[in-house]
């Protein structure tokens, strides 16, 4: 099990911009294939981005495509989203995900395992 805890949630006016980080508690995290997900009031769960183990391939959701970026430091332990001109759409609760060891990068929630416990993300118009 891997432990996640995300931070650099909040309020944002629309067009700006937003960092979330995650640090996981786990020996091996380079092991481990990363996700973001988000969940806005009353809709499903929903991924956002994901990242392989070494941070060479990612993934995105069409929506923000040319302006979320994934990346990842695995000396640091650590996953980020950076999110750039954001939309009213995007307020949601933001989770980080660790998928299975030593498994490929995937977009499939079943897939993660590990899941933090979310950061609050609103976005103003």
């Amino acid at each position: 099990q891997v432990q996640l805890v995300e931070s650099g949630g909040g309020l944002v006016q629309a067009g700006g911009s937003l960092r979330l980080s995650c640090a996981a508690s786990v020996y091996d995290f380079s092991d481990y294939p990363m996700a973001w997900f988000r969940q806005a009031p009353g809709k499903e769960r929903e991924v956002v981005s994901a990242i392989s183990r070494n941070g060479a391939s990612t993934y995105y959701t069409d929506s923000v495509k040319g302006r979320f970026i994934i990346s990842r430091e695995n000396a640091k332990d650590t996953v980020y989203l950076q999110m750039n001109r954001v939309q009213p759409a995007a307020t949601a609760v933001s989770f980080c995900a660790a998928g299975r060891h030593y498994s490929d990068l995937t977009p499939d929630a079943r897939s993660y395992t590990s899941w933090g416990q979310g950061t609050p993300v609103t976005v103003s118009s």
